[in-house]
């Protein structure tokens, strides 16, 4: 198959299918790729950032948290918690990067909380232990 590839993304709340695309760039734990019509099958798990791809002339922009990508016979599948999608450059690395500044502060959230209940916790064993050696 040589034709235009189609493009499936696909996020926790709608999936969107974009036809004649001419040429996908992604990222993955190996680096950065490419996919053409004609690739053959392959599934890969996309980083965090910006992949883009080609329909006609112009180039758009995902902005992904990471997803799984499967291409099989000129159609990419892309599932993901969620993705953006621009031809503006600029405008979508300003999204990717408060994205980025809330996952970040929402994992130092998440941090600080284990880190009290850790704290809790062996305050309350250190207290039954005193209990018991009475």
């Amino acid at each position: 198959m040589n034709g235009p590839m189609v493009l499936h993304l696909q996020d926790a709340t709608h999936t969107e299918e974009i036809g004649n695309v001419a040429a996908f760039w992604g990222r993955d734990g190996t680096g950065s790729f490419s996919l053409w019509p004609g690739h053959v099958r392959m599934m890969t798990s996309l980083e965090f950032g910006l992949a883009r791809f080609r329909s006609g002339r112009e180039w758009e922009y995902l902005a992904l948290p990471g997803a799984l990508l499967y291409l099989i016979d000129n159609h990419i599948y892309i599932s993901t918690r969620r993705f953006v999608r621009d031809r503006n450059l600029d405008r979508i690395s300003a999204v990717l990067e408060r994205q980025l500044t809330q996952e970040e502060r929402q994992l130092r959230q998440i941090k600080q909380s284990l880190h009290k209940m850790e704290e809790e916790m062996f305050k309350r064993l250190w207290e039954l232990g005193r209990q018991y050696r009475v």
